[in-house]
């Protein structure tokens, strides 16, 4: 990470699961089972003429639908950003695997979107895709809408959508700079804005960002990436004691070096040389990024976790 030789490899460095049933479901399946402990005579004389098994098949169906409905009620509305490719990819599938109603959002990749879109329902889940540019005001408002006229709320909001314009300082343009702030981080103040104004009415949500280790440590070629995601970090922290009071989570995820496109298009002197650097010796998975994504949106455990930066990384930063 230390030498320009890295600088695009860094590229893909953080550039670019079900939500527990709870209470609700098992006070509609037990009004479920009230509602048919009415007709307990009617039972026993079924079973006296024969027909308890009809009755009890009846009565396990509809229990069983009740629990459903109750489960696509609590499913929690993710969106992802940046969906259509890498982590966001990921993250959005295993979201949408998980059980959520996840909108994927997307820049010009429509075609990988709505296969990702696709592959959810395909699975169970449900997906709508949304094409906006983050960094336009305009364009989250309309995502933020298109989230709330499907589902009516939005539960987790994963801000992972990225560029990279990398070159050394002395070289770098003033657009190449300003790019990749007004995606990589007014993009996620944009969402996170937008968001926790929905969030903060029933005080409840999770805000997950993709930041990077970069963000950390910096790298050679990198300083507008770098700064972004360090301002990334800064924000995640300020939002999480903001939103706190509101029960909102807001913790931010710094990958390393993730496997991608890029990474596969790497020659073997250069794969050598970034791989030394990390003590697991090899490149993290988006799946794996994705994994750690799941946990913070959905698993209780997490309820505790805020204003963290939580890095994957293989052990580059320790």
């Amino acid at each position: 990470m230390a030498t320009s030789a890295t600088a695009a490899a860094a590229a893909a460095v953080a550039s670019p699961a079900a939500a527990p049933r709870g209470a609700a479901v098992a006070a509609v399946a037990r009004r479920g089972f009230v509602s048919f402990g009415a007709a307990a005579a009617a039972r026993s004389r079924a079973v006296r003429s024969g027909g308890f098994s009809g009755v009890r098949t009846h009565v396990a169906a509809v229990e069983q639908a009740l629990v459903q409905d109750a489960t696509k009620l609590e499913a929690p509305v993710v969106i992802v950003t940046g969906a259509s490719r890498g982590i966001g990819k990921a993250t959005a599938l295993a979201l949408g695997k998980a059980g959520c109603k996840v909108l994927v959002n997307y820049a010009r990749s429509s075609k990988e979107a709505e296969e990702v879109s696709k592959e959810i329902e395909a699975c169970g889940g449900q997906a709508i895709t949304f094409g906006g540019d983050v960094s336009k005001e305009a364009d989250v408002d309309s995502m933020m809408k298109a989230a709330l006229d499907k589902w009516g709320t939005i539960d987790v909001l994963v801000n992972n959508a990225g560029i990279t314009r990398d070159t050394l300082l002395m070289r770098m343009k003033k657009s190449q700079w300003q790019d990749v702030i007004d995606l990589n981080l007014t993009g996620v103040f944009l969402c996170t804005q937008a968001a926790t104004k929905i969030m903060m009415k029933k005080k409840k949500g999770k805000i997950i960002n993709i930041a990077s280790v970069v963000g950390l440590v910096g790298n050679i070629g990198q300083a507008n990436y770098s700064a972004a995601k360090a301002g990334v970090i800064g924000l995640t922290k300020t939002v999480a004691r903001e939103y706190a009071s509101r029960n909102i989570n807001v913790n931010a995820i710094a990958p390393g070096f993730i496997a991608s496109d890029m990474t596969a298009e790497l020659g073997e002197d250069l794969e050598k040389k970034i791989l030394s650097t990390i003590p697991l010796g090899r490149y993290g998975k988006p799946e794996e990024v994705a994994g750690l994504v799941e946990f913070l949106a959905l698993n209780p455990a997490a309820n505790y976790i805020t204003g963290q930066v939580l890095t994957i990384d293989g052990g580059m930063v320790m």
